[in-house]
């Protein structure tokens, strides 16, 4: 591998059982086949509609559940093939901010006991050290002064605050990794560009490689290097993020792009209304997936599924029309 390379996934799958139907077997495919690269100091945007399994694939990349399918290579080394033991190391690594910091903080710990949870798991510090890690990381995430945060608890914090102790959460065990899932989506709107130019700060500080996992466009051009698109399952479209916005190759792009919104009031531009619903991940649509939804869908692209080919340098598309 190349030495920039520090992620690489290859034929990710991850497919849930349905409950509660006995006489058949069903999965939901939520995720179907995924390969990409992600480098050194790199964020990663991976954009798509809710429900197109982008949370399910950042998950699964760090091990957090368990893949049906498909290999996970961090640091050179296939994660799914490590013992539990063998695994602990490179958790120290590779690190999440979860999406909502409601949901993902314990309501019964302070926000010592919080921070400092990862440390005493991995025993890295104990005493004043564990002391001293704890407010530092509280100091990088911008909870200024750190030592009036220590003993409260969740409850007592801001949306924003409560975010920002997930960040110093993952930042703690200074991971070279981090996954962040939506980490602004939760928060109020005239805080998530604070809680944005954070991360991009921590990136260039301590030389951190992000999945910067949202729904909005706009956020993963503000953050990111690259864009992958995705879409029930699959990835759509992967390139450089200023390239795949001025210049998207997948119908899909394109639709999700014209329905960004635009400061300028008198901008005119053709908006791309997708007709029907997003298809079950349960039962496919054979082909692309995109298909039934598609104003340019031809016969192949419902008999053959198209392959993420590279079609421009760095940039590539799953569309045989594209293609």
């Amino acid at each position: 591998m190349s030495e920039k390379l520090l992620v690489k996934v290859e034929n990710l799958k991850k497919y849930f059982p349905v409950r509660g139907l006995m006489l058949r077997r069903l999965w939901v495919k939520a995720v179907d086949g995924v390969s990409f690269e992600i480098y050194k100091n790199e964020t990663l945007g991976l954009v798509g509609e809710s429900g197109c399994g982008k949370t399910t694939l950042g998950r699964t990349i760090l091990r957090l559940i368990e893949p049906t399918d498909g290999k996970v290579f961090f640091a050179g080394k296939n994660i799914f093939e490590l013992s539990k033991e063998e695994l602990r190391p490179l958790r120290r690594r590779m690190q999440m901010i979860f999406q909502d910091p409601y949901e993902s903080l314990n309501p019964r710990q302070t926000v010592f006991d919080i921070v400092s949870e990862p440390l005493k798991i991995h025993g890295i510090a104990e005493g004043e050290g564990l002391r001293e890690r704890v407010i530092k990381a509280l100091e990088e995430a911008e909870l200024k002064p750190p030592e009036a945060f220590l003993d409260r608890y969740p409850h007592e914090l801001s949306g924003g605050q409560r975010q920002r102790v997930g960040i110093a959460r993952a930042l703690v065990l200074e991971p070279e990794f981090i996954v962040a899932d939506e980490p602004v989506s939760m928060i109020d709107v005239s805080l998530r560009a604070g809680i944005l130019n954070l991360m991009i700060d921590l990136k260039e500080k301590f030389g951190l490689t992000y999945l910067f996992i949202t729904h909005d466009i706009a956020q993963a051009r503000y953050v990111g290097d690259r864009m992958a698109v995705m879409y029930l399952g699959k990835i759509v479209e992967l390139g450089p993020i200023e390239e795949v916005i001025n210049e998207p190759l997948h119908p899909y792009t394109k639709a999700l792009l014209s329905n960004v919104p635009v400061p300028d009031p008198d901008a005119k531009r053709e908006r791309i209304y997708l007709k029907g619903e997003v298809p079950t991940p349960i039962n496919p649509p054979p082909g692309c997936r995109f298909h039934p939804r598609c104003p340019y869908a031809s016969p192949i692209c419902r008999e053959e599924e198209p392959e993420l080919i590279e079609v421009k340098r760095g940039h590539l598309v799953a569309c045989h029309l594209a293609a």
